[in-house]
C-alpha cells in the first residue's frame, strides 16, 4: 500500500468505502467532512494525502471495531454506546487521533456521567489460602541434577464490586508476574464486576525457570514494585487503593474476626 495524492473528491452523496484496520465501512463524503477541522475532514477534503489498500479503498491503520461509534457520531452528532460498553479508553484514544472535538467533549461528558452513576458502590473480597507441595529439579553440577520439594503458599482472592471503574483502577495497580514479565490483572476480568486472582508466594530455593514451567504466577503492586507474598500485604494494598477511591469499611459486615483473619473484606462507598 502506498501513499497517493487524494483523488478528485466524489460528489457529496457518492458512497465511499473505508478500510479501517481491516474492517470495511461505507459512508458518504458529506459524513466524513461533517467536522471540517477533524483529521477525517482534512483527509477527505483533499488537504491530506490518503493511503489506499489493494482494492483502492481508503485505508486507515487504526482500530476497526470502535470506528463504528466514531462514524455514527459523524452521521448524527450524538454519542450512542451500548450499556455494557467496556472500551471507553480505546474509544477516547481513537477520538483523539481523529481529532473530532465534539466527540471528545461528548466522551468526557459520558465519563462524568458514568462516574456519577457509580457514586454508591460495594466491594466484597473473599480470601482463601492453602499450602501446596511443589517438586522441582536442582542442577548441582554439569549433568548432575537432584529432585527437591518445598511447601508453597497459594492464594485466592474472589473480588466483586458494583463499580466497574474501581475494578479497572485495581487492574492498573496489580500485576501478575509470569514468564519473567508483568501483565495487568485487567485481562483476567471475568466480567465487568467480578475478578478472581490466583497467585503464589516466593518459594525458597525454587529456580526462576520453574515458576514458568509450572505456571506459577506471582502478584505485584505498582508503582511501589512490591511483591505480594501474604494476605496481610494484599489486604493492606487493596485497602490503600479502595480508601483512596472513597470506600470505607462496612462496620456491620463481616464479623470482626473474619476481617482480622483476612477471610472476608467488605467495603462501601457513599458519595
Amino acid at each position: 500500500m502506498d501513499y497517493l495524492p487524494a483523488p478528485q473528491p466524489p460528489a457529496m452523496s457518492d458512497p465511499i468505502t473505508l478500510n479501517v484496520g481491516g474492517k470495511l465501512y461505507t459512508t458518504s463524503l458529506a459524513t466524513l467532512t461533517s467536522f471540517p477541522d477533524s483529521m477525517l475532514g482534512a483527509m477527505f477534503s483533499g488537504k491530506m494525502p490518503t493511503k489506499r489498500d489493494s482494492q483502492g479503498n481508503c485505508f486507515i491503520d487504526r482500530d476497526g471495531k470502535v470506528f463504528r461509534y466514531i462514524l455514527n457520531f459523524l452521521r448524527t452528532s450524538h454519542l450512542d454506546l451500548p450499556e455494557d460498553f467496556q472500551e471507553m479508553g480505546l474509544l477516547r484514544r481513537e477520538a483523539d487521533f481523529y481529532q473530532v472535538q465534539p466527540l471528545i467533549e461528548a466522551l468526557q461528558e459520558k465519563e462524568v456521567e458514568l462516574s456519577k452513576a457509580e457514586k454508591n458502590a460495594m466491594l466484597n473480597i473473599t480470601l482463601k489460602q492453602r499450602v501446596q507441595t511443589v517438586h522441582f529439579t536442582v542442577r548441582e553440577a554439569p549433568q548432575i541434577y537432584s529432585l527437591s520439594s518445598s511447601s508453597m503458599e497459594v492464594f485466592n482472592a474472589n473480588i466483586f464490586s458494583t463499580s466497574c471503574l474501581f475494578l479497572k483502577l485495581l487492574g492498573s495497580k496489580l500485576f501478575y508476574c509470569s514468564n519473567g514479565n508483568l501483565s495487568s490483572i485487567t485481562s483476567h476480568l471475568q466480567d465487568p464486576n467480578h475478578l478472581t486472582l490466583d497467585w503464589v508466594a516466593n518459594v525458597e530455593g525454587l529456580p526462576e525457570e520453574e515458576y514458568t514451567k509450572q505456571n506459577l504466577k506471582r502478584l505485584w503492586v505498582v508503582p511501589a514494585n512490591k511483591q505480594i507474598n501474604s494476605f496481610q500485604v494484599f489486604v493492606e494494598e487493596v485497602l490503600k487503593i479502595a480508601l483512596s477511591d472513597g470506600f470505607c469499611i462496612d462496620s456491620s459486615h463481616p464479623h470482626a474476626l473474619d476481617f482480622m483473619n483476612n477471610k472476608i473484606i467488605r467495603l462501601i462507598r457513599y458519595r
